[in-house]
């Protein structure tokens, strides 16, 4: 036989995570259960309830999902699904080369670019924040939707802090997009312009952008409301 250039075929075995009885993998969207259709039937049904616990726990207990993750990628290490999603849940982990030799291969896979803001995330989490700034700029970014495009500007924004580049920080988050207040992301971008400014020793044009922000943030998902009103 000739040799195989999967390197998931060289992975040691692991130690599975329990999954509570009720998880069915039924629960698992559409789209993501056509994918493990190339899997044995009893295959496909383990990966799918790993997926599944995977964005049961990620929130409460991230270091949980990320074992189901990577129990995922072990099961399925060809489909980009089960990748991609133990990327995340590692990045979530705070593993941040374990997130990005995921992530990279569910790229390889399926040459989705969305994933890029988190990759380059994972750059900046390794202490190559030069690493990101190279990914900003690469061609993929022209590819991504809009609320992966503003996430990459806050992650080309934190990486230029990283380097000490505080008055570029700010640059780069400065965009029309700032007067959008109806999108997914309006809160995020709102709340990374107020806080590069603040880094930038910009005070008061930060608290004006924390207020700006708190009007959004309907949810107090953020503390943009203590932090116009703090003095920086």
């Amino acid at each position: 036989m000739g040799r195989s250039n999967d390197p998931t075929r060289f992975r040691p075995r692991i130690v599975e995570p329990l999954i509570p009885d009720e998880v069915t993998g039924e629960e698992l969207e559409k789209t993501a259960r056509a994918e493990l259709l190339s899997l044995s039937a009893d295959n496909a049904k383990v990966v799918s309830r790993h997926l599944v616990c995977v964005g049961i726990f990620i929130d409460s207990d991230p270091e949980r999902a990320y074992l189901h993750g990577m129990a995922a990628a072990h099961h399925a290490g060809r489909l980009a699904v089960a990748r991609e999603t133990a990327g995340y849940a590692a990045y979530r982990a705070g593993k941040y080369e374990v997130a990005l030799r995921e992530l990279r291969a569910a790229h390889r896979i399926s040459g989705d670019v969305s994933t890029w803001p988190v990759m380059a995330d994972c750059e900046r989490g390794l202490g190559r924040p030069e690493k990101a700034l190279e990914m900003a700029g690469s061609p993929e970014v022209s590819k991504l939707d809009k609320p992966e495009e503003i996430e990459m500007r806050i992650v080309a924004s934190g990486a230029r802090r990283d380097l000490g580049q505080l008055d570029a920080a700010v640059i780069t988050l400065t965009c029309r997009e700032l007067k959008t207040e109806n999108a997914e992301w309006s809160v995020r971008l709102r709340y990374a312009y107020a806080d590069a400014l603040a880094a930038a020793g910009r005070p008061a044009e930060a608290r004006e952008w924390f207020a700006k922000c708190a009007q959004l943030d309907v949810d107090d998902s953020t503390d943009a409301l203590e932090r116009s009103e703090a003095s920086l």
